[in-house]
């Protein structure tokens, strides 16, 4: 399946969320969609890529017939972006085990670190139809 650039977050995590209004600032050309993994769009995604639904700790990066998770997928969102951004390639010279293991690390930790909400995130007006529901 084809997928415009979609990023897929955890939708109740502060910190994927702050991620995600970080996105929606820097992507001026606006390319980028979202949707929470709890919504019913990010169950089917997920599910059409194979992805168990269960899955919460990960960023999810669908582009073209591509599917990146884990630091894979916040350095390709980097690269699409574009700009200063772009520089964050070099950190693929890292051993992806490595990069995955402290992207890993954070993520099991995310809610005590950076809480968590009760509800999903809702964007603002101006940025609802960037976002599957």
């Amino acid at each position: 399946m084809i997928h415009p650039p979609l990023i897929l977050f955890d939708g109740i995590c502060n910190l994927c969320c702050g991620w995600v209004q970080f996105l929606i600032r820097q992507d001026k050309d606006r390319k980028f969609k979202f949707a929470s993994i709890q919504s019913e769009s990010g169950q089917k995604l997920l599910n059409s890529v194979g992805i168990s639904t269960k899955i919460m700790e990960t960023v999810i990066y669908l582009k073209g017939n591509q599917c990146f998770q884990k630091s894979s997928a916040v350095l390709e969102i980097l690269n699409d972006m574009g700009g200063v951004w772009k520089i964050f390639v070099v950190f693929k010279l890292i051993p992806k085990p490595i990069m995955d293991g402290i992207y890993q690390f954070i993520a099991k930790k995310r809610y005590r670190y950076f809480g968590k909400r009760v509800t999903c995130y809702l964007p603002g007006a101006e940025n609802q139809k960037r976002f599957l529901t």
